[in-house]
């Protein structure tokens, strides 16, 4: 429950599985943030740190992260826990993220691979900043099915993500992240076998190479237990695309803008090291009460048996027990 919630006496459906915190689990999880220090930190820490990432970048060692994702605000009028966004010119706003990415470059390591959100309108921004500091590799699209529309205007259903790379020298596992789906007019070969799908109780299936054009996300939502109240939450599905193709087990995640802490939980049970930043306390002590909650449960929704599978997957329904996948 929010804190406007809260206040307008509002309760949650007993359906309602959002994670919310508790004036107990505040208190308790503020001794788990990385502590401050009155230098520079000798060694990358890893968890989350509160505070502006602008200040604390120049703290941190230079040259030691494997992936950043960055999930900056975008050009928009939005609040965050209090904490205001405003809206601003294309112009202003690509000024803005420049300094954003000139401070944050020198934490990359030379192999290192960059992921950066925005919406239709940050994209202009976000390609023509990207584009000076790295070499620019993709753009993924993924739909957003969220949101009522607009009366004058096309919904925005879709956001973007920019894949870039420093240099030449990158992972990408292309492997870990097929999508498992149904074949809708499979082949069979000479002989009557399968050609490229397995025939399975599902149905027909085929693992195909991811593209970047991805439809089977799905917004976190009340009945999800992953939920929260963040009102710009990416799905651990999402993420996990992100971390499973640009690093390995052990390297280092890097999310300055880390927020309901998606990243860092989808990290921790992918076997990566993470270090989140937000401004918000609030967002930081959420972070690491899922990051305590994933001790309990490594499930990504949306990703079995080494594949992720498309929404709906009647696989899935039975062993996540949950709505929609």
């Amino acid at each position: 429950m929010t804190d406007e919630d809260s206040q307008n006496g509002k309760v949650r459906s007993p359906r309602n599985r959002s994670l919310e915190l508790t004036e107990q689990d505040r208190g308790r999880l503020r001794s788990r943030l990385i502590p401050s220090v009155s230098g520079n930190f000798l060694e990358l820490p890893i968890g989350t740190l509160q505070g502006d990432c602008l200040e604390l970048v120049n703290l941190l060692p230079q040259n030691s992260i494997d992936l950043m994702i960055l999930d900056p605000p975008y050009n928009l009028a939005k609040s965050f826990h209090g904490l205001r966004f405003a809206r601003r010119s294309v112009e202003d706003y690509t000024i803005w993220l420049n300094q954003v990415i000139s401070a944050l470059k020198p934490l990359l390591k030379s192999t290192a691979s960059i992921y950066i959100c925005g919406d239709w309108f940050s994209s202009t921004s976000i390609f023509a900043v990207a584009a000076e500091h790295f070499i620019v590799r993709n753009r993924i699209t993924w739909e957003r099915e969220k949101g009522r529309g607009a009366k004058t205007n096309w919904k925005n259903a879709s956001e973007d993500i920019w894949f870039c790379t420093v240099s030449d020298r990158y992972t990408f596992n292309v492997e870990s992240v097929k999508l498992r789906r149904k074949v809708m007019a499979p082949y069979r070969t000479s002989e009557g076998t399968p050609k490229d799908w397995q025939l399975t109780g599902d149905g027909n299936m085929r693992d195909t190479h991811p593209s970047n054009l991805w439809t089977d996300i799905t917004i976190p939502f009340w009945s999800m237990s992953e939920n929260t109240d963040h009102p710009t939450q990416k799905s651990e599905k999402l993420i996990a695309k992100l971390i499973l193709a640009s690093s390995n087990p052990g390297d280092v995640m890097f999310d300055p803008f880390v927020g309901s802490g998606t990243s860092s939980v989808v990290a921790k049970k992918l076997d990566r090291r993470y270090l989140g930043i937000d401004l918000s306390e609030e967002y930081c002590l959420l972070t690491e009460r899922r990051l305590e909650l994933a001790d309990s449960s490594q499930t990504i929704q949306g990703l079995a048996d080494g594949v992720f599978w498309e929404r709906n997957s009647l696989k899935l329904r039975n062993q996540l027990q949950e709505p929609d996948s």
